[in-house]
C-alpha cells in the first residue's frame, strides 16, 4: 500500500463515513463478502485491506479506491454533497453509456495538468451586474473525469445569509487541447449545463477560461450562456475553507483576480433569453 502512504487512518474514517449510510456493518461485508472481524480492523485503522479487498470494497461503493485514502474533510463533503450517488446513477443509464463509449479517457499527462480545486467566476444570472464566485473541483474515478460544483448566492434581503445553493455534478472530456463539461444540478434537479475550456498560464498563475451554457426546466432560472474563469487553487477535493468563499461580489471587488476579470469584462455580453 505504499502508494497511499499507508494512511489508514484516513481509509478507516473515510469507511466510517460510507457505513453511516448503508444500514448496518453486517450487512456491508456480506455484500461484499469480507469477514466482519477483519472489516472491523479496516474501521478501526489497524489494518489496510489488500489489494483485491480494496478494490471489492470500492467497487461496492462505486468509487475508485486512490479516493477512499482521501483526506477525510474532503471526502465527507462529496459524501454529504451526495457527489457519489449522483455520478453512481448517472453511470447507469444506458444514454449516458452510449454517450461516452468513445470519450474513455486514457492515462496521460494532462490530468496532472487539470485535476484539483478552482474559484469559478462568472457574471451571475440571479444578481445582475455581479460576479459569482463558486467553487469547482475536478477528479479522476476510474477511467472518467469527474468534476462538480457548488454555487452559494445571499439573501436580497440579509446579505449575511444564503438564499440559494446549487450543486454540480458531471464530467470531463478532454478533446484538442480543450476540456469539455456536461453536468447537471443534483438540488433542484431541473438544469443542465455545458462548457468548453481552454488552459492558459500566466505569470505561474494556472487559469482556464471558457463558455458556459445552462438550460433549466422552468423560468425560474432562464437559460444563460456566459463567460466563465477558473482560477486553479491546489490538488485535492473541495474543502470547507473553499466552500466558505462562495459569494456574489461587486466587479471591483479586489480579490478577483484581475486575468479573470478581463476575461469576463463587463457582463455586457451575457446571452439570456425568456
Amino acid at each position: 500500500m505504499d502508494q497511499f502512504g499507508g494512511n489508514a487512518a484516513a481509509l478507516a474514517a473515510n469507511l466510517r463515513t460510507l457505513c453511516e449510510g448503508h444500514g448496518s456493518i453486517a450487512a456491508v461485508c456480506r455484500k461484499i463478502n469480507v469477514n466482519r472481524q477483519q472489516f472491523n480492523k479496516y474501521l478501526s485503522g489497524a489494518h489496510v485491506p489488500s489489494a483485491s479487498n480494496l478494490r471489492m470494497i470500492a467497487n461496492y461503493f462505486g468509487l475508485s479506491v486512490p479516493i477512499l485514502f482521501s483526506d477525510p474533510d474532503e471526502f465527507r463533503t462529496l459524501v454529504d454533497g451526495n457527489f457519489f450517488h449522483a455520478m453512481s446513477t448517472a453511470r447507469q443509464l444506458p444514454e449516458f453509456s452510449r454517450f461516452v463509449s468513445n470519450m474513455i479517457v486514457e492515462n496521460n499527462s494532462l490530468d496532472s495538468d487539470i485535476l484539483g480545486v478552482y474559484d469559478r467566476y462568472q457574471f451571475s444570472s440571479i444578481y445582475k451586474g455581479f460576479v459569482l464566485r463558486s467553487a469547482f473541483c475536478i477528479y479522476r474515478n476510474k477511467e472518467f473525469l469527474q468534476h462538480y460544483y457548488v454555487e452559494r448566492f445571499p439573501s436580497f434581503d440579509d446579505p449575511k445569509k444564503t438564499e440559494y445553493v446549487f450543486k454540480y455534478y458531471g464530467f470531463c472530456f478532454p478533446v484538442a487541447d480543450r476540456i469539455f463539461t456536461a453536468d447537471f444540478e443534483g438540488i433542484q434537479r431541473n438544469e443542465l449545463t455545458f462548457g468548453v475550456y481552454a488552459q492558459v498560464k500566466r505569470n505561474s498563475k494556472n487559469f482556464m477560461f471558457g463558455i458556459a451554457s445552462g438550460i433549466a426546466a422552468n423560468m425560474f432560472r432562464s437559460p444563460y450562456s456566459t463567460k466563465v474563469a477558473l482560477h486553479y487553487r491546489g490538488p485535492g477535493l473541495l474543502k470547507r475553507e473553499h466552500l466558505n468563499n462562495l459569494t456574489v461580489m461587486d466587479r471591483n471587488d479586489p480579490s478577483i483576480p484581475r486575468e479573470a476579470l478581463q476575461y469576463l469584462g463587463d457582463g455586457s455580453d451575457m446571452i439570456q433569453m425568456g
